[in-house]
């Protein structure tokens, strides 16, 4: 009796430890599975928690003052420089879907209500690199439209501009030949993730290279 009693308590005990230990080993394997790939379900998972995110919609001041004036230079004391995240004009390339507001700096703000300066770049009129990312989702995701010859504008309260698209380009996202910004001359590159329509982070980027064809020099920043 006593040998049934034990038999029975371990048979017991039997079906409830074997479903936890299969459930536990089971978790430890899809945690192993999806550990590289958590870089890329958080910015998805973030994305339909969108609830409990701040609302970076009112997060940001617009500096952008549209102008018509016109000219081969400004000087530097008539341009309000922009600061972090702070909109300061506006891009867009007609006929691909690509219209969006430009702001200083590449964070949370600017890319998720336009398009961002990257800060370690320059603004257009200063004749150097200008590096612009956008979401590959969103503000960019027409990029994949864009054709040798587009005109890409962009409008500041200080000056209009436009680059003319010589080349596009999908490179590795940590290739550090993906942009000069030593050039002495003003040129535009623009970037997002690729492929496009893909959710996260992903490991390629593409890149969209144009030269400046118009707009105001800005003249006495080293004065």
């Amino acid at each position: 009796m006593m040998n049934n009693k034990k038999s029975k308590k371990i048979k017991h005990v039997s079906l409830i430890v074997v479903p936890l230990l299969f459930c536990f080993i089971m978790c430890v394997g899809i945690a192993g599975v999806l550990a590289p790939q958590l870089p890329k379900l958080i910015p998805i998972v973030n994305m339909f928690m969108s609830d409990k995110q701040v609302d970076y919609s009112t997060g940001y001041e617009n500096i952008f003052v549209p102008t018509t004036s016109s000219g081969d230079t400004v000087n530097a004391e008539d341009v309000e420089f922009p600061r972090i995240d702070k909109q300061f004009g506006e891009l867009s390339i007609k006929g691909r879907k690509v219209s969006a507001k430009l702001f200083f700096g590449d964070g949370a703000v600017p890319l998720r209500n336009g398009v961002g300066v990257y800060a370690g770049s320059f603004i257009p009129g200063y004749g150097k690199t200008v590096l612009i990312a956008g979401h590959n989702n969103t503000y960019f995701n027409g990029l994949k439209n864009v054709k040798k010859n587009d005109i890409v504008e962009i409008n500041t309260s200080y000056g209009n501009y436009q680059y003319e698209i010589t080349t596009t380009k999908i490179l590795s996202a940590d290739d550090s030949s993906a942009y000069d910004l030593t050039k002495k001359e003003e040129n535009l590159v623009m970037y997002t993730c690729y492929p496009f329509d893909e959710l996260g982070l992903t490991e390629k980027r593409f890149f969209v290279y144009a030269k400046k064809i118009s707009g105001p020099e800005i003249v006495g920043l080293y004065e």
